[in-house]
């Protein structure tokens, strides 16, 4: 165990970044090739192991963090590695990108600074790497039964690693030229390098995962053929459409969506060009929008050479902490929060970048159909309402959306041709177990789909409003509820993003993991797969 008085004799001490400007000059991780291993130890033995350890349900995962806090205490890496793989595919991901909702329910976050939990789990996973504990593990033997997996972002992989796992044959079909979706293009290389996207992704194909890339299934690839050619699809397609920003001077060039903009950045780090055709270099930048998305742009954007940077926050500046109305154990909790990219823009340019309650009234142009500059206008805090007098222009030449997303694309024919509807935020809809749901008599149904396989059982049959029964219990049986007046698109799932909405990268892996098990249970009647969340699970928060 921990030392049970480690957390009085030890004050945090986060793993130290890279000095701003040091990593201003490079694409490199915050934290390359730094090694901390004393200190994480040191760290992780302030872990009380408490009775109740709130941090399992701050962490969608159900991650076992004391346990694996205990053993990186004790420099046990492969052990530690054990206890973090048991419950996480891809721990070296969410180390590096999750914001660590298991911190904000730490026990000694009622009082006191947390355990500094993301940085053991980032050492940890990377150390077994390193020393070699995370082999490929292929499955003993194969079911014969074949699982489409459209999306190779973190829910599609996760789901894809614990289908293979099991035994099934799992094609991954990604759309873009490279596996891994937002993982890939969506985040820059100075929060997580694509070397570890690499490793994992050739661990997975050494296990038996198939990967297709230039597959854009619902357009140039029909779904329902390849529904018919697979025993069950599993649609992870992440909810990338992009909210737009209805403000006059929209149409003027210099106005792009951040996502476009990382994009182009990342295509630079693959080697596809060797100066990305949207930058930032030179220009005043004018980032709307205060979330993660933004603040990659901002890192991204700093690294480029601009001139100048700021960040529109429509949120009322947050205080240092907890509000009333989000005590302790609720997790993202709005205080003020500063990230790397904040930090190295203080550091180049003497502030905070981003201005808070703040909202875009138009775009100003000049004769070259350009924008140059942008007015806003500070908001109420309650109904964000303009605040009149507080009007203020300021230089923009090169203007970034970062708005969120609301669903899965619109665009794509991947519903119609799977029979799939939305629910009323926009995602795809689904049941409890995360089977999709399709229109009143529309396709699918009872008799859709590829004819079931023949080790198929009976409980695998059942019809929508069966409850799906645990490992050796006979069914328990449900009213059909209003879901029973869909028709199920037979044999497909609906997992991550593009079920749940915008979320973060540790409840898409969960989302996948549990996918999965819902998958396994249809095609073999039962499972032996965690399911750590379900599909309407939500975090716990105000």
């Amino acid at each position: 165990m921990t030392d049970p008085y480690g957390f009085l004799r030890t004050p945090r001490n986060p793993v130290p970044p890279r000095p701003a400007e040091l990593r201003l000059g490079d694409w490199r991780e915050v934290h390359a090739g730094q090694t901390l291993l004393p200190l994480v130890s040191e760290q992780a033995n302030r872990c009380m192991d408490c009775g109740v350890p709130f941090c399992h349900g701050g962490c969608p995962l159900g991650n076992l963090i004391p346990e694996w806090n205990a053993y990186a205490a004790h420099g046990d890496w492969r052990a530690a590695a054990e206890r973090l793989h048991a419950t996480n595919n891809f721990p070296e991901f969410t180390g590096r990108l999750c914001p660590a909702p298991c911190e904000d329910s730490c026990v000694l976050a009622i009082n006191a600074d947390p355990v500094t939990i993301k940085n053991v789990e980032q050492t940890i996973a990377d150390q077994a790497w390193e020393l070699g504990y995370a082999p490929p593990a292929p499955p003993g033997r194969l079911s014969g039964q074949t699982v489409a997996v459209i999306g190779s972002g973190p829910a599609g992989l996760a789901t894809a690693q614990q289908l293979t796992r099991a035994g099934h044959t799992v094609v991954v079909y990604e759309r873009s030229d490279r596996i891994g979706g937002l993982l890939r293009y969506g985040i820059p290389a100075f929060k997580m390098e694509k070397s570890h996207l690499e490793r994992r992704i050739a661990q997975m194909r050494a296990e038996g995962t198939v990967f297709r890339t230039d597959a854009d299934i619902g357009g140039r690839v029909d779904a329902a053929d390849l529904r018919r050619r697979h025993d069950a699809v599993v649609v992870a397609v992440g909810a990338e459409e992009r909210r737009e920003l209805p403000a006059p001077g929209r149409e003027l060039n210099g106005i792009h969506q951040a996502m476009e903009y990382l994009t182009c950045a990342n295509r630079v780090g693959e080697g596809d060009c060797a100066a990305p055709a949207l930058t930032a270099e030179g220009r005043h930048v004018v980032i709307v929008g205060g979330g993660d998305t933004g603040s990659d742009c901002l890192g991204t954007a700093l690294r480029q050479g601009a001139l100048s940077v700021v960040q529109l926050d429509i949120r009322p500046e947050p205080g240092p902490e907890r509000p009333e109305g989000e005590p302790w154990p609720l997790v993202h909790p709005q205080v003020y929060r500063i990230s790397h990219a904040h930090e190295e823009a203080r550091g180049r340019h003497g502030g905070d970048p981003r201005l808070f309650s703040s909202a875009t009234m138009h775009f100003e142009g000049g004769a070259d159909g350009r924008v140059r500059a942008l007015h806003l206008t500070a908001v109420e805090a309650v109904g964000r309402r303009p605040m009149p007098g507080t009007e203020r222009v300021i230089e923009a030449e090169l203007v970034l959306l970062a708005l969120g997303f609301s669903g899965p694309e619109r665009a794509s024919r991947l519903a119609e041709q799977l029979g799939l509807t939305r629910d009323d935020r926009g995602n795809f809809a689904r049941d409890a177990q995360y089977a999709a749901l399709g229109e009143p008599g529309g396709p699918g149904g009872p008799g859709g789909g590829r004819a079931p396989s023949e080790g198929r059982s009976a409980a695998a049959e059942a019809p929508p409003w069966v409850a799906a029964p645990a490992a050796g219990a006979p069914p328990t049986w449900e009213p059909p509820r209003k879901r029973s007046s869909r028709r199920r698109p037979d044999g497909v799932f609906v997992a991550g993003d593009a079920g749940r909405g915008q979320s973060l990268v540790v409840w898409a892996i969960a989302e996948g993991r549990a996918a999965a098990a819902a998958v396994d249970r249809y095609l073999t009647g039962s499972t032996a797969l965690p399911a750590p969340v379900g599909a309407h699970d939500r975090p716990l928060s105000a």
